[in-house]
């Protein structure tokens, strides 16, 4: 078995995926690239909406397409419950299956693994909600198990959602989930920390997210570019010990993942504290994180792309983003409001409803009132992030 202490450094990239650092900036770590895969390139920095179950919800595949997404990350954990993965391998792979011809994603597993374990036990996700000296969860010591899952040295533990029935999911069967599934890009299997669990629980964690990452290279038997993640939660000393093992390994490209703290701004510094120390040739991506106020930090700090829920999540409980910021079109006033949702808007929603019809939409919870409020939003998101490139182009970032 390979072992971080033996592995061969040198990795050989699929032969058609690749990176390629167009600019870099004076004033930052933000950097202008194309990644380029089987299906398509993508221009960098650049938002990855989430396609949890192979679709975004109201959309189909050619909307999704028209609003500018050039990639869309999938989840694993998800698509190997319901259909299965053989069954999509069998209509041709993700891409055949939901008829998507631009590059994909797969998640690993990992984040559903935090979700279903700790995350549900103390009802938070990424971020705390207040500082961890106020917070009123208690830690996660060291060799604590979640309620529902149970975390072992080879993988993890869970019961189906769907039939209760017992279920596995370690390095190898993340590898193979994903392999049949047929992504472009796929991710080493990890375990997501919680932001209350101590720097002692973090610590064995890494060292079995490192030993797993070694593993996902060696089951690894097919050319889409896999990434591997580092983790550590906000402490720099985790991070950068994580950074340099997991850099150290032959993977196409890397994420950072796990939990964020409290505060953006330390989200930030632990962004470029890991960039400092991964190989600047390959692409990083930053896991579960990509609110239009994180593009420019995350874009400095050197990201390259970033993906998060919230444009179709939002959109889908009537908030809509816009350039003066966020609107709920379920308020009653807005069923006056003859304007555009973002008058400074050019997608077709915006050119063709207004606020009041949109709002009508959904406060009548019409499906169609949340169709037309996704696609503004992942409009309005793809035209922030490429908003972040031309500013790098243009020496402003």
């Amino acid at each position: 078995m390979r072992t971080l202490e033996n592995v061969v450094i040198q990795s050989i990239l699929p032969e058609m995926f690749s990176y390629k650092i167009l600019k870099k900036s004076k004033k930052s770590r933000a950097r202008l690239g194309v990644i380029s895969t089987p299906h398509g390139e993508i221009e960098t920095p650049a938002f990855v909406p989430v396609a949890t179950r192979a679709t975004i919800r109201t959309l189909d595949s050619d909307e999704i397409a028209e609003v500018g997404s050039q990639l869309l990350i999938c989840n694993t954990y998800h698509l190997h419950l319901a259909p299965g993965e053989d069954l999509v391998k069998k209509r041709g792979g993700i891409h055949g299956f939901m008829n998507f011809k631009r590059p994909l994603m797969t998640d690993s597993g990992g984040f559903q693994v935090y979700s279903l374990g700790f995350g549900s036990d103390h009802g938070i996700g990424k971020f705390l909600k207040e500082a961890p000296t106020d917070s009123k969860v208690k830690t996660i010591e060291r060799d604590v198990q979640p309620v529902n899952v149970r975390i072992t040295d080879d993988g993890v533990h869970f019961r189906s959602p769907i039939d209760g029935k017992q279920l596995f999911l370690g390095p190898k069967e993340s590898i193979r989930i994903q392999e049949k599934l047929g992504a472009d890009m796929i991710f080493a299997f990890d375990e997501c920390l919680s932001p209350v669990a101590t720097k002692e629980y973090m610590q064995k964690s890494l060292e079995k997210t490192h030993r797993w990452a070694a593993q996902c290279i060696d089951y690894k038997k097919t050319e889409q570019a896999l990434y591997g993640i580092v983790q550590g939660g906000k402490h720099r000393g985790l991070r950068e010990e994580s950074a340099r093992a997991i850099g150290n390994l032959p993977f196409e490209g890397f994420a950072v993942g796990g939990e964020y703290g409290y505060d953006k701004k330390v989200m930030a510094k632990l962004m470029g504290w890991v960039n400092d120390i991964l190989p600047e040739e390959k692409p990083r991506h930053a896991l579960g994180i990509g609110h239009p106020e994180d593009f420019v930090p995350l874009a400095q700090s050197g990201m390259d792309t970033f993906d998060c829920i919230a444009p179709t999540h939002y959109a889908r409980r009537g908030v809509v983003f816009t350039a003066k910021g966020r609107i709920d079109v379920r308020k009653p006033r807005f069923l006056k409001d003859t304007r555009p949702l973002d008058p400074s808007c050019s997608c077709n929603v915006c050119n063709t409803y207004t606020r009041s019809y949109v709002s009508h939409l959904i406060r009548a919870n019409e499906l169609s009132g949340m169709k037309l409020a996704s696609y503004h939003n992942l409009f309005f998101f793809n035209e922030q992030a490429k908003n972040v490139r031309k500013r790098i182009k243009n020496d402003d970032l």
